[in-house]
């Protein structure tokens, strides 16, 4: 399987079964995604480096607004996509094989965790994984310690209270904490 066929399957929301080729390919871009993440996360780098080897991980352009405090790690790297003057503050921890999205502005903050695919619950299927894409909208905040779990999307301007666990859509301009995260607040913007 190639990596466009792989990240249209996986965009798509299709099972990766035990051992067929999206789970063949799942491993090969592990196995990338450690040596990259390794390099940036074990020698001081420049603002340029660092935007340099996030470009090769995620396949693309990164823009040169981008800002990132390792250590980071992600288990695939490509299917990240990143935009101006995104933050992603040092611990985090990305499984982006059903697709993330940083949105322009938004801030990501220590140790938080972004997962993207779920397992099957009847324990015969357990090893099949579902991709569901994770997005954070423009201007977001998700506070330290929080999870993102598949398929939630951050709304613009949304703040994730450090610490929650968020299972479903976060509302543009509100404010979610707790476990599983609910609205706390709503706000206007400026």
């Amino acid at each position: 399987m190639d990596l466009e066929t792989f990240l249209a399957q996986m965009d798509a929301g299709a099972p990766a079964l035990p051992g067929g080729p999206a789970a063949r390919m799942m491993d090969d871009l592990a196995d990338e995604a450690i040596a990259l993440c390794m390099e940036l996360n074990t020698r001081v780098t420049t603002l340029d480096e660092r935007v340099e080897i996030m470009s090769r991980l995620t396949g693309r352009d990164v823009p040169a607004s981008f800002r990132i405090f390792p250590p980071f790690t992600t288990d695939c790297g490509k299917n990240t996509r990143i935009g101006e003057r995104a933050f992603i503050n040092s611990g985090c921890r990305f499984q982006d094989q059903g697709g993330i999205t940083l949105g322009d502005d938004c801030l990501i903050g220590h140790n938080v965790v972004i997962a993207t695919l779920n397992h099957d619950l009847d324990p015969s299927r357990r090893a099949t994984t579902i991709p569901r894409p994770v997005v954070v909208g423009e201007s977001a905040w998700i506070g330290a310690n929080a999870t993102l779990l598949p398929g939630v999307t951050i709304g613009k301007g949304a703040v994730v209270a450090a610490g929650a666990v968020v299972t479903k859509d976060v509302p543009p301009r509100t404010v979610v904490g707790g476990v599983p995260a609910r609205v706390i607040r709503e706000f206007e913007a400026e």
